[in-house]
C-alpha cells in the first residue's frame, strides 16, 4: 500500500510539474495559467508569485502612464513652439525695410516665446530627475523676483501693463534656478490674461508659520470650476479656450517643482476680477 501510496503521489506532481513546464515563458500572463497547488507549501509560493506580478503590474502601469504624459507634452510642445517661429519669421518677411521699434519687439516676443516653451520642456524633463539638479541656498526672493520680471519686459512694455512691486525683502530656501522658472510661470499667466494697460502686484509677507509670495493680476480671472483644476497636467479650461495657444503645463511643472523644493502654490480668484496667486514657503524650511 505504501509503494501504491508513492506511485499515485508521484503521478500527481508529476503531471503537475509537466503543466508547469508546458508554460509559456514569454511575459507575465502565464500566472493565470498556473495549476492549483498540491500543497500548503506550494500556496505559499503561488501567493508570492501572484503579489510579485500585481507589484510587477503597479509599477508597469506606472512606467506607462510616465511615458504617455511625457509623449503628449512633447506633442504639445513641438506644435505649439511652430507657432512663434512662423510668426517670426513672417513677421521678419513683411517688415525687412521698416524700423519701427514695435516690430522688433514683436520678434522679441515671439522669441520670448520660444525660449519659454524650450524651458518648459527642459525642466518638465528633469522633473523625475530632480535630486540630482537643484541646490538649495538662502535666497534673497527679490533678486528672483527682478530676474523674472526683467525676462518679461518687453510683454509689460507691449501690453502697457503696470507693475507695482511691495515689499520683497524676505529670504527663502530654495533653488534659484527652479524657483526662477515657477516664478516667471506664474507672471506669464498674469501678462497673458490681463488686458492692456492692466496692473499686476507682486509682494511678500512673513506670516507665523510660513512666508508668502502674492501675484496679483486684475485680469479676466478664472470661473469657479476650472480653480479646482488649474494644476492638471494640461487643463487649460475656459480660459484656454479663449487664449488658444494655452498648453495647461505651466502651473502643472510649476506646483511639481514647488513640492519637490517644500514649497506649494495656491490660487484664488473670481471670474471678472482677476487672479490672485500665492506661492508658500512652509516655516520648516527656516529652521
Amino acid at each position: 500500500m505504501f509503494i501504491i501510496y508513492l506511485a499515485i503521489d508521484y503521478s500527481i506532481i508529476n503531471c503537475h510539474i509537466s503543466k508547469v513546464k508546458k508554460l509559456p515563458k514569454e511575459g507575465l500572463d502565464w500566472i493565470h495559467s498556473l495549476p492549483l497547488p498540491l500543497s500548503s507549501e506550494q500556496k505559499v509560493y503561488l501567493d508570492t508569485i501572484n503579489t510579485l506580478y500585481e507589484n510587477a503590474n503597479i509599477k508597469i502601469e506606472k512606467l506607462n502612464d510616465n511615458n504617455n504624459e511625457s509623449f503628449e507634452f512633447l506633442t504639445t510642445w513641438v506644435h505649439e513652439i511652430k507657432t512663434p517661429i512662423a510668426a517670426s519669421k513672417l513677421i521678419i518677411e513683411n517688415n525687412l525695410n521698416n524700423d519701427n521699434e514695435k516690430i522688433l519687439y514683436g520678434i522679441e516676443m515671439e522669441i520670448e516665446k520660444v525660449e519659454d516653451y524650450i524651458q518648459k520642456v527642459l525642466f518638465y524633463s528633469r522633473i523625475n530627475d530632480f535630486s540630482k539638479d537643484y541646490r538649495i541656498d538662502t535666497i534673497k526672493i527679490q533678486h528672483v523676483v527682478k530676474e523674472s520680471i526683467k525676462s518679461e519686459a518687453s510683454w509689460f512694455i507691449n501690453k502697457n501693463i503696470k507693475l507695482e512691486v511691495g515689499n520683497l525683502d524676505i529670504e527663502v530656501n530654495s533653488d534659484y534656478k527652479w524657483l526662477q522658472f515657477i516664478i516667471k510661470q506664474v507672471l506669464d499667466n498674469a501678462i497673458k490674461y490681463t488686458a492692456k494697460g492692466g496692473i499686476i502686484k507682486i509682494y511678500a509677507k512673513v506670516e507665523q508659520k510660513e512666508k508668502i509670495l502674492y501675484i496679483e493680476d486684475n485680469g479676466i480671472g478664472i470661473k469657479k470650476e476650472d480653480i479646482e483644476r488649474v494644476f492638471e497636467k494640461s487643463f487649460t479650461g475656459y480660459n484656454g479656450r479663449i487664449k488658444h495657444h494655452s498648453t495647461g503645463m505651466g502651473l502643472y511643472i510649476s506646483q511639481k517643482l514647488a513640492g519637490k523644493l517644500g514649497h506649494y502654490i495656491t490660487i484664488d480668484s473670481e471670474y471678472g476680477s482677476g487672479v490672485e496667486v500665492l506661492i508658500h514657503f512652509p516655516s520648516i524650511n527656516y529652521m
